[in-house]
This record gives structure tokens, C-alpha cells and sequence, in this order.
């Protein structure tokens, strides 16, 4: 009884912790494996990076000109762009410096542009917005006034989030980063690199969210998710499933942007930081405060002021929870403790009842031994009994299989001597009466004194191969009357493409008579030449032949073919 008791609380025990994380469907939860093996090989892509970058340090010797030095440049600011905004501004400073000294205007706005960007993405708010003041914008070709109006949607985009997600504040910069959004959908020309992304935000929540959103996933079809590019449109396309309420596509292209974002080594990472916040929402606290941790060490590195903020902020909530649940789960302890205590109180008691019983068992074991031995014997006497007897029934069935095993070949030996006696005598019988006319038509002859018929009669050569035809003829329909599936059962004996094909009108060939005679019984060569009337070459030779195209074991191709072949009875 108490051990039924210990069993019945154990189910709670084991399972009365929380269950987290259980809205998170299964694909979720598979690509969300994807990213955490991705995360533990980030060191990798930073060494690949490095790496490359020491490759085009070797190219930047060789470039000679002002205009060589500026799309060098160019290439380092793209590698160092969302990498190290420390580098990324050295390299703007140089580009806005040759792009003055070569009086460019349009490359001065687009380092201007790219100036205000790593300004803001760092926090320097203001310093981004003096960079794009001199700018003058209807001046501009419609890529760089796309870039110029993206900028400042960027740009108070950080002021909102920065101002705080409720204040007053905040709703005024948002209402600005839309108006400039409005700007750039007027402006955008279709072959920007980022015009999907521009759509996105333009479109979402409106009837012609569905239209790009369908171009999106056909994009992202066929993406490899290792550039800032995909990342961004596996984002925006993101945020166009959780406005739908499609939650298992939400999670999985944030989490394939964030994948994106980590191959390409964004420091300025937006989607994971999302990740980890929806994550922590639904309880998996674990993921999310890796992905958030990640983040805040890429915008340490960075220098991304606004994110340390944002993102210090979540992990601080994320460590009150942890806190609370670790009380929590102290108070389970000492709950589990006290369960502990009492269940093993019950189980000291348990264990003195069945010692009590065990003594009882004890005495009655030895009572069982005596009675067991005595029926031991009687089962040993049995099981020898038993063994004799199924030894004896194994040789009589055995015996019972070569009886029966004998009664068919002595059937089938039967069969065939009625069949060929019967065929025998009806050659002989038939032979008997073509002699009788063959004499009696040279009788009439030489009586008729037509000494030259009978002349011709006996000297032609036609008469033995017409009769050996027809004796080949009777042979072949007897046998395959006995065996009817012996040509079929012998070419199943040969390779494929060296199978025997009868010519129209043919039963049997020389080479099926050969082994037709091996299946009556007649193995000798000597004896198989004569019954063919040919040299026991011709006979040894076939043989030979035949047993080179066999698909069997040639040393035991006779007896094979002694055992083929149906009886037609």
C-alpha cells in the first residue's frame, strides 16, 4: 500500500515545474536550432572577415590615382560599414576629401548621406542631422535622393526610440520617419537595390501588402540570407507576417534575417534583437537572453549607442525574472523537501512491512524447494521422454522424405518408359510397314524388269536424312509432350544474349536434342553421337559451347538440367 502511494506522487514531482515556451510551434523550434548553431560559429565569420579584409589591404598599395584611392575606399567603407563604425567614418572622412578636391558634388551628398547613417546608427543624433543640412536634395539623381530621404526616415526612427516608445515626443519623430518614407516611395527608381524593402514599409497593413509580400518570398526563395540585403527584406517581410497575425512565418524569416545579419557580421543587428524580445514574451527565456546578450555585445563593438540602451534595458528585465523564478523555484525545493521528508518516512515503514513479509516468504520458499524438486525429476524424466521421441519422429520424417522423394522419380521414370516404350513401338510398328512397301515397290520393278527404278531407288541419298528428320521430328514432339516448359526452363540456364531461338517449325535443335537426351538420363557423349548419327566431337564440342553461355555453376550444369521440365501428364 505505500508503495502504491510513492508511485502515485511521483508524476508530480517530476512534471510540476512551469511548461515554457510551449506556444512556440515545431518549424519555429526547428529553425530557431538552426540559428543557435549558427550563433555558436560566429567566431568563424569573424576570422573569414579579417581575413578578407587583410586581402584588400594588400590591393589599396596598388591603387595610384585620386579616383583608384576613392572606390578603394569605397570597397573598405562597405566591408567596415554595419562591421566597425570607427573604421567606417575613417574611411568616409577620406572620401569626402577626395570627393572635394576632385569638386564632385554628387559624391560629396552620397558620403554626406553615409556620414549621417553611421552617425545615427551610433546614437550622435544630432551630429547625423548637421551632416545632412548642406545637402541640397532636388539636385539629386533619383538613387541618391532615395538614399538621402532613407537616411532621414532612418535617422528619426532612432529619434523615436530613443525618445521613448509613449512619449509625445516619440509619436512626432515617427510621424516625420513616415512622411519621409512617402518621400522616398515618390522618388524610388525600380531598379534601387532596396526598393523591396522601401515597399514593404510603404505597403504594409494596406490592401497591396499581399502584392509584396508574394514578391518577397519569391526574392527570398532563392536567397542565400549572407548579406545586409536579405537580411533587411527577410525583415520587413517579418514584420509583414506578424501584422497579418501569420506568427510561424513572423518567427521564421526574423530568424532567417537574423541568420542573414550574423553571416554578414551586422553589428547594427536589428532582427535578433527582436527575436530575443518576442522569445522572452512567449517564456523561452533562455534563447532570449543569448540573442539579446549577442546584441549587446555587437553594439558594444559598434558603438551603437541607442541599442546598449534598448538592449541593457530587456536584459535587466530578463534578469528580474530570473531572479523571481529562481525564488520561486526555492520555494519548490523546500516544498519538494518537505514531500522528500514525508515520503521517505512512508518508505522506512514499507521497508519493515516487507521485511515481515519477506520472513513469511521465506518459509514458504522452502516448502515449494521440497515440492519443486520432486516435480523437477518428474519433468527431467519427461523432457528425456520427450527429446527420444522427437529424435525418433525426426528420422522417420526423414526417412518419409527420401520415400516420397523416391516414389517421384519412380514415378516420373514410369511415366516416360510408358511414353517412349509406346513411341517405340510405334516407330518400329511404322518402320515394319514402310519396309514391307519399300520391298514390295522393288518386287513389283524387277518383275516389271525396271531394273534402272530400282537403281535409282537404292542409290539415292535422300531416304536416310528424309527418315532421320522425321525421326528427329517424332522425337522432339514425344518429349516435349513430356516436358512441355523444357525449352523455356534451359534458356532460363543461359545468359540473356546468348539464348537458344528455334527457327519457325522447330521443336528441338542438336543443341536442345543434346541436353533433352541429358534429361532422359543419357550423360554419355558416345551414346548421345549415336542417337544424333553425328562424331561425339560434334557432341562434346555442343556441350562445351553450351555450358560457356550458362548462367549456373558449369561443373554442375547436367545436373541442373537433369532436373528440368514439368511432366505433362
Amino acid at each position: 500500500m505505500y508503495i502504491k502511494i510513492i508511485f502515485i506522487l511521483l508524476p508530480f514531482l517530476m512534471f510540476s515545474e512551469d511548461l515554457i515556451g510551449q506556444s512556440i510551434s515545431t518549424d519555429t523550434e526547428k529553425i530557431l536550432t538552426s540559428l543557435d548553431s549558427l550563433l555558436a560559429k560566429k567566431d568563424a565569420f569573424v576570422i573569414a572577415k579579417e581575413k578578407k579584409i587583410q586581402e584588400l589591404r594588400k590591393m589599396e598599395k596598388k591603387a595610384q590615382t585620386a579616383e583608384e584611392q576613392y572606390w578603394m575606399n569605397k570597397v573598405f567603407y562597405d566591408e567596415y560599414m554595419v562591421y566597425d563604425s570607427d573604421s567606417a567614418l575613417s574611411y568616409i572622412h577620406k572620401n569626402l576629401n577626395l570627393a572635394q578636391q576632385m569638386n564632385n558634388p554628387l559624391w560629396i551628398a552620397q558620403w554626406k548621406i553615409e556620414q549621417s547613417f553611421i552617425f545615427s546608427a551610433t546614437g550622435l543624433l544630432k551630429e547625423a542631422i548637421d551632416a545632412l543640412n548642406d545637402i541640397k536634395v532636388n539636385d539629386l539623381p533619383p538613387h541618391i535622393r532615395t538614399d538621402y530621404y532613407g537616411q532621414l526616415m532612418y535617422l528619426y526612427s532612432h529619434y523615436g526610440q530613443y525618445s521613448g516608445s509613449d512619449s509625445e515626443q516619440s509619436a512626432l519623430y515617427y510621424a516625420k520617419e513616415k512622411i519621409y518614407r512617402d518621400s522616398i516611395f515618390s522618388n524610388i527608381p525600380n531598379n534601387h537595390p532596396y526598393s523591396l524593402w522601401y515597399k514593404g514599409w510603404q505597403y504594409n497593413r494596406t490592401p497591396q501588402a499581399k502584392e509584396v509580400e508574394e514578391e518577397l518570398r519569391q526574392v527570398l526563395a532563392c536567397s542565400a540570407f549572407d548579406s545586409r540585403k536579405d537580411a533587411m527584406n527577410a525583415y520587413i517581410l517579418a514584420i509583414i507576417c506578424r501584422d497579418e497575425g501569420n506568427e510561424d512565418d513572423y518567427f521564421r524569416y526574423l530568424t532567417l534575417s537574423a541568420m542573414a545579419d550574423i553571416r554578414s557580421l551586422n553589428h547594427d543587428i536589428a532582427s535578433l534583437e527582436e527575436l530575443g524580445k518576442a522569445l522572452y514574451e512567449r517564456g523561452d527565456i533562455d534563447r532570449a537572453y543569448s540573442y539579446l546578450n549577442y546584441c549587446l555585445v555587437c553594439a558594444q563593438l559598434y558603438k551603437n549607442r541607442i541599442r546598449m540602451i534598448g538592449i541593457s534595458s530587456v536584459l535587466d528585465t530578463i534578469h528580474r525574472t530570473y531572479e523571481q523564478k529562481n525564488k520561486e523555484q526555492e520555494a519548490d525545493l523546500r516544498q519538494y523537501l518537505f514531500i522528500v521528508s514525508t515520503l521517505s518516512l512512508v518508505l522506512l515503514l514499507a521497508v519493515f512491512y516487507i521485511g515481515m513479509q519477506m520472513k513469511h516468504l521465506k518459509e514458504s520458499r522452502k516448502k515449494l524447494d521440497v515440492a519443486n524438486q520432486a516435480l523437477n525429476k518428474h519433468v527431467d524424466e519427461l523432457e528425456l521422454a520427450h527429446k527420444e521421441l522427437a529424435h525418433v519422429n525426426n528420422q522417420l520424417q526423414s526417412l518419409n522424405e527420401q520415400l516420397q522423394e523416391t516414389n517421384n522419380m519412380l514415378t516420373e521414370s514410369n511415366y516416360v518408359k510408358e511414353e517412349y516404350i509406346g513411341y517405340v513401338f510405334s516407330i518400329c510398328s511404322s518402320y515394319i510397314s514402310k519396309l514391307d512397301e519399300y520391298r514390295k515397290n522393288i518386287n513389283r520393278k524387277i518383275k516389271a524388269n525396271m531394273v534402272d527404278d530400282v537403281k535409282k531407288m537404292t542409290d539415292g541419298s535422300s531416304l536416310v536424312p528424309n527418315e532421320l528428320k522425321e525421326f528427329y521430328q517424332n522425337f522432339d514432339a514425344i518429349f516435349l509432350h513430356i516436358y512441355p516448359d523444357f525449352v523455356s526452363d534451359f534458356n532460363a540456364l543461359l545468359q540473356p544474349d546468348k539464348q537458344i531461338i528455334l527457327k519457325e517449325g522447330e521443336l528441338l535443335n542438336t543443341e536442345l536434342r543434346i541436353y533433352a537426351l541429358v534429361r532422359l538420363g543419357i550423360s554419355d557423349s558416345v551414346k548421345i553421337a549415336k542417337f544424333l548419327h553425328c562424331s561425339p566431337q560434334t557432341v562434346y564440342n555442343n556441350r562445351l559451347k553450351t555450358r560457356s553461355k550458362a548462367i549456373v555453376s558449369k561443373e554442375h550444369f547436367a545436373e541442373i538440367v537433369k532436373s528440368l521440365g514439368k511432366i505433362e501428364r
